[in-house]
């Protein structure tokens, strides 16, 4: 008579199984690199993901260049609590949300002056992690184009992590990236009449 595999049976053959495999992968990826990372969708959470990475690399003592392309200075909690740290430069490079500036050519302007900026850190050793918040968005917009500045990311020292987020990734840019994610949108407290809220938007 055939014996029915119990609940718990099944879940440890289950996990050995899994076991073997996560060793194996484990044992396969040895490398120590620089990686790209691309955070892109419509989705809550791009930018947070990002600032949640830079938190992880001050626990390790390493040095974050935070520039956030679109986006006007803004007295958020992330830029209060990134600019707590010595070894964290952090860079409100925009004006404000597109729809309300209404000037291709200044945003573009403003674009510019900022991968400029970007430039610099991204050439820079000492400079252990780069996060270019709402690239994307430049780039959806066409104030800055992929090809043009993919030389730049790529070249960047074989140590240093640089992350992409905002909406919109061009699959040039999926395409060169290490490690992509994209967040999607099920519900947002905003369509609902709710605003930004300190500590979850702001």
């Amino acid at each position: 008579m055939m014996v029915m595999e119990n609940q718990a049976e099944r879940h440890n053959r289950v996990m050995a199984r899994r076991k073997r495999w996560m060793d194996e992968q484990i044992a396969r990826a040895q490398a120590d690199k620089g990686v790209l990372l691309v955070l892109t969708g419509d989705g809550k959470g791009k930018s947070s993901s990002a600032f949640g990475m830079a938190a992880r690399a001050l626990g390790h003592g390493m040095r974050v260049a935070i520039l956030q392309f679109i986006k006007a200075p803004l007295d958020t909690g992330e830029e209060r609590f990134f600019s707590q740290f010595g070894n964290v430069a952090f860079h409100a490079l925009g004006e404000g949300f597109t729809w309300e500036t209404q000037n291709f050519e200044r945003d573009r302007a403003i674009a510019e002056a900022g991968w400029a900026l970007a430039r610099d850190y991204l050439r820079d050793p000492a400079t252990d992690m780069v996060i270019l918040d709402e690239l994307c968005v430049a780039l959806a917009y066409h104030y800055l184009d992929w090809n043009s500045l993919r030389g730049d990311v790529l070249a960047r020292p074989d140590h240093q992590h640089a992350i992409i987020t905002g909406r919109g990734a061009p699959q040039g840019l999926i395409d060169d990236a290490d490690t992509v994610t994209e967040m999607r949108a099920l519900k947002h407290a905003f369509d609902a009449g709710i605003r930004a809220q300190k500590g979850i938007e702001l």
